[in-house]
Parts: C-alpha cells; sequence; structure tokens
C-alpha cells in the first residue's frame, strides 16, 4: 500500500481507513492468507503513484491487529509494524501491488557507542517536554525503560518524528548507531522548528 504521509515502524501501531477499491481487495486478499501488507512512502511531489519509481522501496511490513468493516464497504484497522522491507520486485501491479521482499535486517557495529547514543536519545526525549510536547506519563517511563537501542529508535521515530521523509530516511537505516544519531539530529531539527 503506497501513501502521502504514513511510514510504518516496527513495534508501532499504525491505524488505517481503506475505502479505495485497490485497497479493499488487497485488504480481503490479505486477510485470507497471512494477514500481512507492507506500507511504502510516496516521493516527495508524487501524488498518485503509477510507477515503482514514485514511491521508496524500504517499507514497513506490518501485521492486520484488528479489522472493523462496514456495510459501505471501507474498512478500519490496526497495523502493527513488524520489520523493514525492501521491494525486491513487483510480481503483480493491478488491481493492488504484490511485491517480492527481503528483511532489512538491523546491525550494531559498535555497541558501546550504541549505549551512548541511546542515553542521549533518551535526553533529548526528556527535552521535548520542555518545548511543549506533552507525553503520557506511562510512554515516558516505557522508554526509560527499553533497554534494545533498535526499538527504542523505532518507537521514538514513530512517536516524536513529525515530517514523513525524516521518518522514512529512519526506516531505511540499517545499522543501529548511525539511526540513533540521525534520529537524534532529526528530533533536534524538529524541537527548534517547534520553538520558531
Amino acid at each position: 500500500m503506497v501513501l502521502p504521509n504514513a511510514t510504518l515502524f516496527p513495534h508501532s501501531l499504525l491505524p488505517l481507513h481503506i475505502f479505495e477499491p485497490r485497497y479493499r481487495a488487497m485488504l480481503e486478499w490479505s486477510l485470507e492468507r497471512q494477514r500481512m501488507f507492507c506500507i511504502a512512502l510516496m516521493k516527495p511531489g508524487v501524488t498518485e503513484a503509477h510507477s515503482p519509481s514514485d514511491f521508496h522501496h524500504v517499507a514497513g511490513l506490518g501485521l492486520v491487529r484488528a479489522c472493523r468493516g462496514s456495510a459501505d464497504g471501507t474498512s478500519n484497522l490496526i497495523l502493527q509494524g513488524l520489520a523493514r522491507v525492501r521491494l525486491a520486485g513487483f510480481l503483480q501491479d493491478r488491481p493492488f501491488r504484490i511485491a517480492e521482499i527481503r528483511e532489512v535486517r538491523s546491525s550494531t557495529a559498535d555497541p558501546a557507542e550504541t549505549d551512548l547514543l541511546r542515553a542521549k536519545l533518551l535526553d533529548v526525549c526528556a527535552q521535548a517536554r520542555l518545548h511543549g510536547l506533552e507525553l503520557p506519563q506511562a510512554l515516558e517511563a516505557h522508554l526509560a525503560k527499553l533497554g534494545d537501542s533498535e526499538v527504542l529508535a523505532d518507537i521514538v521515530a514513530h512517536t516524536f518524528l513529525r515530517d514523513p521523509y525524516r521518518r522514512q530516511e529512519i526506516l531505511e537505516q540499517a545499522e543501529t548507531a548511525e539511526r540513533l544519531r540521525t534520529l537524534i539530529r532529526h528530533l533536534h531539527r524538529e524541537l527548534s522548528d517547534n520553538d520558531a
């Protein structure tokens, strides 16, 4: 599913309203099988994805956790992010795209550096409150307890970053320390933009 502003991270939930006929068909097909599909982000300036060059090929693979259909054929669902994937080729374009996918696995080159960046990221999240960003206390406490830097980066990017192309850059980053560095940089920029 190609969307203009949505990014699906592992460890996150994305609510969706399905109304276009092609995506209704895709959802029905998905629910009859493994209940999974991918979310890919449209490239800047694209209003409708006509070809594979119109969207990013690193996407989020999600599992349909809940789905409620309406009498008019539309559906509301919750998609749970499972993995980063690369769209490696397309088996079908119509009525909806079916792609061959390859998992984009995370790697950690320097665990000590990753731990330092994780601590810095938590500091930036704490600063967000000073910039007027209200966080539920349960979420703030949950972030502090997360020991897995990869999971922390995905949850923070999903929760805090507003710009879809900044989120996409984080999604595409396979090396955990680089993902954390990029996320910290983007968070500082968005907090500065918020103050302006």
